[in-house]
């Protein structure tokens, strides 16, 4: 018997132990939501100590199985981390504190990343952020206005890009453009000589980011100073823009849906002379012509304006303008009224309103072991001139994979298809007039010219000039359409050696390699009836293939001894570039249907034809050290060892070094008790940066044949090749402040340069007499200098209202210091020593008339004088 009340009270014990044990273990549930209220998907919510823990749904809700007296760990990316112990309740809502990140910020520095209260160089940021707070079409206009110190030309062509420098422009014939660095992978150009001008330029068809969706973006860094481009030695002497594009994120898979719709509209400055003006104003240039044969122009006769204005050449123009000769009843007088006569304004039958639209599909998340984001993208963007429009579809694709703490590998691939409605093009004109466009076109034509006859037929010639052709339905008459298809890449695999052997510890080894492969079409037909053609129809069909790729080795490494950090960086890099091109035009299409199609000599006789190839390389060596003091005395250094094949054999390697330093003031004594000061930094730095952007072959002689205008012969090139081509160089001193104030509210950065440039790629001309025109040489020398300023404020931040101002604001002025034949200026090119490259020469004017110079401009009439501003 008292063995079996002992079994039962230990069964008793045991059931009250194992209900005790039941009853600590409950369900907490809440909703976790951020300081305005809104609930926040995707926080981690963790029992601390241990790996049980959930994330919170779409509407912010969790619900987790805890203990009584567990301690919960909220955490999400941007916000404060909080604790909640678990008591009696079941029912744990929080609300998570943003953080203030602004000086944690990591910027990408070029084969590496910082912080950006660490930056010894100038580099200024636009983030995700500053990209969706307006709706732009590609990544160039995000930059627009945001970044102190880079110009952005505006395009209003669809599809198109307008210019970027950054800092000024430093050299004359070679290229200015920035280098484009995507993911960690430079993209590789192909350089275009403008045939008039000399001028290089990167071809439009590669090497830009417009084929980036502005959607898929996480950052763009722009670097700015030598200090800190020269870590791309050669590729660097233009300014850097690095463009990061979005990667997963840890926490459940979300979708997202981004849209935006924007229209645009030309609005037109300079006004136009009415059509009574411009009938007066051509009446005065006949006069001026001819005195003794034609009248004042406030004088005139029927019979003078029919043969000025070619009475019989186009009727329906004249109908027009012998208005001003009626009176009231429409009957013909000798009274002059040109207020009477209709004024045609062209620009209307060319333009229209534009209309963008852009949507974009993305999912994002993942693990601790792999990462994911995908989207896919649609652009409409309609031109605001008929003819014009542009469509791209584009997709992307990020993974990065951890297995294990010693390896990670990557992928991003971001892909477009690009179909570009140019309007009417420059290539196959024959017409007399000549524009830069359909829109120039219609504004240089006729206002008194009309645009139909009386019985509504369009007038191919309005007012009777051969040369003048009507700008009416001309999208119908031609077309330029260029298709683009191209696929980037960056693919990565980093070791971590610290995590294989401890005696590796900070050190890691990262390979990097970004293919790139661009499929370009532009297609071009003209109907006779085209405004830029003279009676017979042409077509054209150009191809371009682009294969290029960059393949990074590094070795990397990072630690930190008390208040000593050091950092290292070691480069090889190889660069290879090829492009294939061909084209054929001819004239006289016989079926308008084949546009471009049909180019077989059973259809066409061609009227030209070419084909081309470049290959260019460039092999990189590149070491880089960073030094940290108690977070207070920064400093860096970098030396790049570069060889371009396009420059001589014997100067086409060179060394670009580069150091730079900053103090941070704020971490001093005697400003540790200032609260309100956040950062304040002082930076200083030096560097050299080589620019090798001429065209491939620069050194050799093309063959290309010209005749002699005497018929003697036949010379197999019109440029000399230099064999002792080398690099142009420039030497760049900056001087910075960064600074943030009142709990962060006011940030900003002052900085101010100067830069050199020597041994310029010139374009240089040469005595006819030896065979050749021109030859590229280093000679010549620029220098600039500059102020930048960036200043953010926070003005206005509540639960329900936030008001920022961002203000970039810089100066900058440059200028020649010598050319070819030293300091004597070059005329015929526009380039003179002491001004910048784009002055604008010609005649001084002494000013414009005023009513108060009445009686002066009588006498000035009166001698005749007037006519020399005339031009018949």
């Amino acid at each position: 018997m008292k063995n079996k009340l002992n079994v039962f009270l230990l069964i008793a014990i045991f059931a009250l132990f194992h209900a005790s044990g039941y009853a600590q273990n409950k369900v907490v549930k809440g909703t976790i939501k951020d300081a305005t209220g809104l609930p926040i998907p995707g926080v981690n919510v963790l029992v601390k100590g241990s790996q049980n823990g959930v994330s919170t749904d779409l509407d912010g809700s969790y619900s987790i199985n805890v203990a009584t007296g567990n301690v919960l760990v909220y955490s999400f990316i941007g916000f404060k981390k909080q604790e909640v112990t678990v008591g009696a309740a079941t029912v744990y809502n929080v609300v998570l504190k943003e953080e203030d990140n602004s000086l944690e910020e990591v910027v990408v520095v070029g084969y590496g990343t910082k912080k950006k209260k660490d930056l010894t160089g100038s580099i200024v940021s636009v983030n995700a952020d500053e990209i969706a707070s307006r709706p732009v079409v590609n990544a160039v206009q995000a930059m627009q206005g945001k970044v102190a110190g880079v110009d952005v030309a505006s395009s209003e062509r669809p599809g198109t890009v307008g210019a970027i420098t950054i800092r000024g422009a430093r050299s004359i014939s070679a290229s200015n453009a920035p280098l484009y660095v995507v993911d960690g992978i430079p993209l590789n150009t192909r350089l275009v000589t403008d045939p008039s001008t000399g001028k290089i330029s990167v071809d439009a068809n590669s090497g830009g980011i417009d084929f980036l969706n502005p959607t898929d973006i996480e950052t763009i860094d722009v670097l700015k100073d030598a200090s800190a481009t020269a870590i791309y030695g050669s590729r660097g002497a233009n300014g850097v823009v690095i463009v990061t594009t979005k990667k997963g994120k840890n926490g459940k898979f979300t979708l997202n849906y981004d849209t935006s719709l924007m229209t645009e509209t030309i609005h037109e400055n300079a006004p136009m002379m009415t059509a009574g003006e411009y009938i007066e104003f051509r009446r005065w240039g006949r006069y001026y012509s001819n005195p003794s044969a034609f009248p004042k122009g406030d004088a005139p006769t029927i019979e003078n304006d029919k043969l000025i204005f070619l009475a019989s050449a186009d009727p329906s123009a004249w109908a027009n303008i012998e208005k001003g000769w009626r009176d009231a009843n429409g009957n013909l007088t000798t009274t002059w009224d040109g207020s009477k006569v209709a004024t045609t304004d062209w620009t209307k039958f060319v333009s229209r309103t534009g209309i963008t639209q852009q949507h974009t599909i993305g999912v994002s998340g993942g693990t601790e072991k792999m990462k994911g984001y995908g989207s896919f993208g649609y652009l409409d963007n309609t031109g605001t001139l008929f003819g014009q429009s542009y469509v791209r579809y584009s997709g992307t694709a990020n993974v990065d994979i951890t297995p294990t703490k010693w390896f990670s590998m990557g992928v991003s691939l971001n892909t477009s298809y690009g179909i570009n409605e140019y309007g009417q093009s420059n290539v196959g004109r024959t017409a007399v007039t000549s524009s830069t466009g359909i829109y120039a076109t219609a504004r240089t034509n006729l206002p008194y010219a009309v645009p139909y006859d009386s019985n509504g037929n369009r007038i191919d010639s309005p007012g009777g000039d051969s040369t003048i052709r009507t700008p009416v339905d001309e999208y119908k008459l031609s077309q330029d359409q260029r298709i683009t298809l191209r696929a980037f890449g960056s693919l990565y695999a980093q070791f971590d050696l610290g995590a294989i052997s401890s005696k590796l510890d900070g050190f890691k080894y990262r390979i990097n390699f970004g293919p790139d492969l661009t499929s370009y079409r532009d297609g071009v037909y003209l109907d006779g009836k085209s405004a830029i053609r003279s009676g017979t129809s042409f077509a054209s069909l150009a191809k371009e293939q682009t294969i290029s790729y960059t393949l990074d080795n590094l070795l990397l490494y990072n630690k930190t001894f008390g208040n000593h950090t050091f950092g290292g960086t070691l480069l090889m890099s190889q660069t290879e570039y090829h492009n294939e091109n061909s084209s054929m035009s001819a004239n006289d299409i016989k079926n308008p249907e084949n546009k471009w199609n049909a180019l077989t000599p059973a259809n066409v006789t061609l009227a030209g034809y070419s084909s081309g190839l470049t290959d260019t390389g460039l092999l990189s060596y590149m070491g880089r050290v960073n030094y940290s003091y108690a977070d207070k005395y920064l400093f860096t250094a970098s030396g790049r060892y570069d060889g371009a094949s396009q420059l001589a054999s014997e100067n086409r390697w060179a060394f670009f070094p580069s150091a730079s330093a900053a103090w941070v003031i704020n971490r001093e004594k005697f400003l540790e008790n200032v609260t309100w000061i956040n950062q304040l930094k002082m930076r200083i730095g030096y560097g050299e940066t080589g620019n090798a952007a001429v065209p491939a072959y620069a050194t050799q002689p093309p063959l290309v044949g010209i005749v002699y205008p005497n018929g003697s012969g036949v010379v197999n090139n019109t440029s000399l090749g230099n064999v002792d081509l080398g690099w142009e160089r420039t030497a760049q001193f900056n001087y910075g402040i960064d600074f943030s104030m009142f709990n962060n509210r006011v940030s900003g950065a002052l900085d101010y340069f100067t830069s050199k440039t020597t041994d310029l790629l010139l374009k240089s001309s040469v005595p006819t007499v030896i065979g050749v025109k021109d030859t590229y040489q280093n000679v010549g020398e620029t220098e600039g200098h500059g102020v930048e300023l960036t200043l953010n404020t926070v003005n206005v931040t509540s639960k329900d209202f936030e008001w920022t101002t961002n203000i970039s604001a810089s100066y900058q002025q440059s200028k020649i210091v010598s050319l070819q034949n030293g300091k004597f200026d070059d005329i015929n090119n526009n380039l003179f020593i002491g001004n910048s490259q784009n002055v604008i020469y010609g005649f001084q004017s002494n000013g414009i008339w005023k009513p108060e110079d009445a009686t002066e401009m009588a006498k000035f009439n009166a001698a005749d004088r007037f006519k020399y501003f005339f031009f018949w």
